[in-house]
């Protein structure tokens, strides 16, 4: 029996970063959260410490500054793109690299009526994703959202669902159905306006949210893929999770009150989860997409 090295790979996680574009009069904000790893032949630093491969992390992090001064940052996937084919190509021994950005959204501050030209408000906690994976000459782009918590309060049922000697759950035909969408969708090319691409994602998933009478959380999360690939042709697959947000109808009879389906209790945990991916049977091979 031999001990060998397995795969692996090193970097610099999440660097925080703003830019402030200044050159408008209504200035404009970008906030990130960016990760860097590097793949290729590391084995000597791993088995006996020889660094001269070593790309540093803190070389990594002042290359992500650098670049969003020098280059400007655009679509957060552009930006992955270039750092992550950057470090590529640097380096012969480098084959490969995985760029993860968060992108935080900031709202204009209404004042008098009219948004404010510098003066901001974090909009909740939804993130705008990417993840590029650069793969030799290869380049293979994953986008997405998360903390985007969306609200029925009612058009959802669940009922029929299987019964053994631990089910206590009531069936129902009207409830309140509440999730917080993570979605990750594969991109089938990487030369892409990926903005308008992103705003149609998203807004199939919040349209289709909205517009399905739900039957159970598994058929709505199915329904918003669906709507996804449907809105666009370059998304290849779209991997979702939304766990279910409880409402439960406190009961006011110890107080000689009633509660017509008005006042509800919402525990944060534990808390059903549904995951799937939904995807074209037709989809090209992610090759290293996933791999994390």
């Amino acid at each position: 029996m031999a001990i060998v090295l397995g795969p692996n790979q090193f970097g610099k996680a999440e660097v925080r970063l703003v830019r402030v574009d200044r050159s408008p009069a209504v200035h404009r904000i970008t906030d990130l959260n960016v990760s860097t790893a590097l793949r290729g032949d590391f084995d000597a630093a791993h088995l006996v410490g020889d660094n001269s491969h070593v790309l540093t992390t803190d070389a990594q992090k002042n290359t992500v500054y650098a670049f969003a001064r020098e280059h400007g940052i655009g679509q957060i996937e552009d930006f992955s793109l270039r750092l992550g084919r950057h470090f590529v190509d640097a380096f012969g021994w480098i084959q490969g690299a995985r760029v993860e950005i968060e992108q935080y959204r900031w709202d204009r501050i209404v004042v008098d009526g009219a948004p404010h030209d510098h003066a901001f408000s974090r909009s909740g906690g939804e993130r705008r994703t990417t993840v590029v994976t650069i793969d030799g000459p290869s380049s293979h782009v994953v986008s997405g959202l998360a903390g985007l918590v969306v609200l029925k309060s009612t058009g959802s049922e669940f009922h029929g669902f299987a019964r053994d000697r631990y089910t206590t759950l009531a069936e129902t035909t009207d409830r309140i159905l509440a999730t917080e969408v993570t979605a990750h969708w594969r991109y089938v090319a990487s030369d892409l306006d990926f903005g308008p691409r992103y705003d149609r994602v998203r807004d199939a998933l919040v349209t289709t949210f909205a517009r399905v009478h739900s039957l159970a959380l598994q058929q709505t999360l199915y329904r918003m893929g669906e709507a996804v690939l449907n809105a666009v042709e370059e998304v290849a697959e779209i991997r979702i999770s939304m766990p279910n947000k409880h409402h439960f109808l406190v009961d006011l009879t110890p107080f000689g009150l009633d509660n017509p389906d008005i006042i509800y209790q919402v525990p944060d945990r534990p808390y059903g989860l549904i995951e799937a991916t939904v995807l074209r049977d037709d989809a090209p091979d992610p090759g290293p997409s996933w791999q994390r």
